[in-house]
């Protein structure tokens, strides 16, 4: 993967002139080093290498990483300012046919082999002081200016797996030629425009109540793919005035089951229609609808939602639409909330720039991430670490621990030192190259 990336970021456009200082510094050894401070989740991690390489003529960014010279903090984000986020998208799709012909993807299917994919968007930089050209603006009731980054950020998700696989983000900034403030719905579409085609052919999208409009969902039936969308009922009026005349009729079906928890027993009623307009127009999009509420055994609700979809329900997979539904949750809670918590710091101002540099840095989070994650499904040594140090945090102080003191060949040394310190036999045949 390191060499896949070293690749891709030896692509980077070179925004430089002449022959100045920043001239010995490659891009890619630029975004390498910025790269190697998420992946290690350590901001401090390329001042102790020029430290290193000081006293001792190497160091870990080199052997690790490939950067062949460190270049310093501002000389890293002034060469990566002019960098569009969209150069790393290569190494998403990347990745992501990787998974795909490693068979990693049918682990995710679900509703007759879809894969689920999450959109959802947030927030990662805001300020009253600093911008860029690419910032969103809000003035406040104080008259006060707020700029700020979001995001759309896909994930493809399942109700069965714990992990999440993050696909390319899209970034809610100023489009050329506008004349109105960027939003997620516009954002999300150029984000389908753009990837749609690099993804499986059987995919359903999972969205909330702002995703659920006729516009958003013709195109993606136009796409061919699959949606389920949270309903609410203030913003789907007509819907639901004709699921109250469905329920009149006896037309809406009901399921109910029982679930122990271990500690109570739920109860589970679930609500469907056929066939109801999205909205109120003569060229109203019919979609199926469903609802679960949950209720303890005071029968008192502790769960309630409801979906819009195209898939078609019956009793037998109203629950799992509905569990593939509720999946969404998961590009908030193992994805946004992870890189917000659990040491990517997403919400960090690593550097802002003049133009793409926090889109740049927020996606180079992303991808740590991302990398993170099939390192621990497929490289034997890098599971067995974590298996043994589940706590993120607890695994990255000791490899930043280790890394500021000792200098490792490559990532099998770093790796083998570990396990032989933990007393873990080292797996035959293991290669974390």
């Amino acid at each position: 993967m390191i060499d896949q990336i070293r690749q891709v970021f030896e692509t980077f456009p070179d925004g430089r002139s002449g022959n100045g200082v920043y001239r010995k510094y490659s891009m890619s050894d630029a975004a390498l080093s910025a790269f190697s401070v998420f992946f290690l989740q350590s901001p401090s991690f390329l001042e102790y290498q020029r430290t290193m390489q000081k006293e001792r003529g190497k160091n870990n960014a080199q052997s690790l990483f490939g950067v062949y010279q460190i270049p310093s903090d501002n000389q890293i984000r002034n060469l990566l300012d002019a960098v569009s986020p969209d150069a790393l998208w290569p190494l998403y799709r990347w990745l992501m046919r990787a998974l795909e012909e490693q068979g990693k993807l049918n682990e995710f299917q679900v509703l007759d082999d879809s894969i689920l994919v999450a959109l959802d968007g947030v927030e990662y930089f805001s300020s009253q002081k600093i911008q860029c050209a690419c910032c969103s603006t809000k003035t406040l009731k104080t008259g006060i200016v707020q700029y700020s980054h979001s995001a759309v950020t896909p994930v493809i998700v399942s109700p069965h797996q714990a992990d999440v696989i993050p696909l390319a983000p899209e970034f809610i900034a100023p489009q050329d030629g506008g004349d109105k403030q960027d939003y997620e719905l516009a954002a999300a579409r150029r984000w389908l425009e753009r990837e749609a085609g690099h993804l499986p052919r059987n995919v359903t999208f999972l969205g909330d109540d702002l995703y659920c409009k006729q516009p958003f969902c013709d195109y993606l039936k136009q796409l061919g793919r699959h949606f389920i969308l949270v309903c609410k009922p203030e913003s789907h009026k007509t819907l639901y005035e004709w699921v109250e005349d469905f329920q009149r009729l006896g037309q809406v079906e009901i399921l109910e089951k029982r679930r122990w928890t271990g500690k109570q027993h739920l109860t589970e009623r679930y609500r469907f229609a056929h066939q109801v307009p999205l909205r109120d127009s003569d060229d109203a999009l019919l979609v199926n609808w469903c609802e679960l509420e949950i209720t303890d055994e005071k029968g008192q609700c502790v769960y309630r939602n409801a979906f819009a979809t195209d898939h078609a329900i019956n009793a037998q997979n109203v629950a799992d639409i509905v569990s593939a539904g509720r999946a969404r949750w998961k590009v908030e809670n193992e994805n946004n909330n992870t890189l917000k918590t659990k040491g990517y710091h997403f919400t960090h101002n690593f550097g802002h720039g003049k133009k793409h540099l926090a889109a740049l840095l927020a996606s180079l989070i992303i991808l740590a991430f991302l990398v993170h994650t099939v390192l621990q499904w497929f490289d034997q040594c890098y599971r067995l670490l974590r298996r043994e140090l589940p706590s993120r945090k607890t695994f990255f102080d000791d490899v930043r621990a280790l890394t500021r003191y000792v200098c490792f060949d490559n990532w099998q040394n770093l790796m083998e030192f570990m396990l032989d310190g933990l007393n873990i036999p080292i797996p035959p045949n293991s290669d974390s190259g």
